[in-house]
């Protein structure tokens, strides 16, 4: 059996396949393929199985390349909004994803950012270096509590679900929460309400974003919600970058609608919106939030699994 992997990834998913007596391939690329380079590495080489990123865009022309014989393509990360699932479904390609082994290291990045940003530690943390620090002072880089704030929870799935308890737990925070559908136990296990989105905009201190890339939630957040946050409020994005118009949100930063925000992931990644980078009101990290040695190892491991368990002819643990 023959599997490619679009990218170099942690030993212990690649040591799983290769002890099935597999041939594995790896890209050689420092970084991203190219759509072409792709193609090239996947015409006629008659692949069983491809172990792709979400950098990698996956179509019909991509899966016609790969061939028929190619059962899995098997995503190293949670979403899919990479891959074109009807097109999958049309040939019987399966679909698998690494969900859950990064619940917690993204809730804590997100958690990380929240308070990053409310305390200014960036900003701290450069005014400290430039030596512009000259000894304490009553109003030198005032920041936010967080403790008994209100956390607006957009996308109540395991991540945001992790997020509010943090919050609620360790932080006394009040938890509002917007998801297609009521979720009971969480509300009494937190004591959360379940509004609309207008209301959780309007209402939050602290609005953190967990929901999928799909086409309903593209500019969730866009001029008009983000003028309906309170001046003081603050945006956390460690989903996808697209739900955030940012167009908009640059607007936001700099003509003080909303105080500050917080991203890991950006609209057109890797490029940054004109005008982020100069603002002091937004901290802004390379797509790490699932960046730590054992979770991107288990990523790696759940991959290969999947793909040993439909080689195998059994049923994937991750099947999208």
């Amino acid at each position: 059996m023959k599997i490619y992997i679009t990218r170099q990834i942690p030993d212990a998913g690649i040591k799983i396949l290769e002890e099935k007596g597999y041939q594995v391939v790896i890209s050689q690329k420092e970084g991203v393929l190219t759509r072409e380079e792709l193609i090239q590495a996947l015409k006629g080489q008659n692949y069983d199985a491809v172990l792709c990123l979400l950098t990698d865009k996956i179509d019909g022309e991509i899966f016609e390349v790969a061939g028929p014989q190619c059962q899995i393509f098997a995503n190293y990360a949670v979403g899919v909004d990479n891959i074109d699932l009807i097109e999958a479904k049309k040939r019987g390609v399966i679909i698998t994803n690494t969900p859950g082994v990064l619940t917690e290291t993204v809730a804590e990045h997100t958690f990380a950012l929240m308070l990053a940003i409310a305390n200014r530690i960036p900003e701290g943390d450069k005014f400290t270096k430039e030596g512009k620090f000259q000894g304490w002072a009553p109003l030198l880089l005032l920041g936010t509590n967080i403790s008994k704030k209100t956390l607006g929870v957009i996308g109540l799935g395991r991540i945001g679900s992790r997020v509010a308890y943090h919050a609620h737990k360790g932080f006394e925070m009040k938890i509002l929460y917007y998801d297609p559908k009521p979720n009971l136990d969480f509300e009494k296990e937190y004591q959360a309400s379940f509004v609309d989105l207008e209301t959780l905009l309007k209402e939050s201190d602290f609005i953190s974003i967990h929901v999928l890339l799909l086409p309903t939630t593209h500019h969730l957040l866009g001029e008009s919600q983000l003028k309906l946050m309170k001046k003081s409020a603050y945006v956390v994005n460690t989903s996808r970058g697209p739900i955030i118009d940012e167009l908009a949100l640059v607007r936001a930063l700099k003509e003080n609608w909303i105080k500050g925000a917080a991203l890991d992931v950006f609209e057109n990644e890797p490029n940054l919106t004109p005008g982020l980078v100069e603002l002091d009101n937004v901290i802004l990290t390379p797509h790490i939030a699932s960046a730590t040695e054992e979770t991107r190892s288990k990523m790696s491991e759940m991959a290969a699994q999947n793909i040993v368990a439909v080689i195998e002819n059994k049923e994937p643990l991750n099947k999208v």
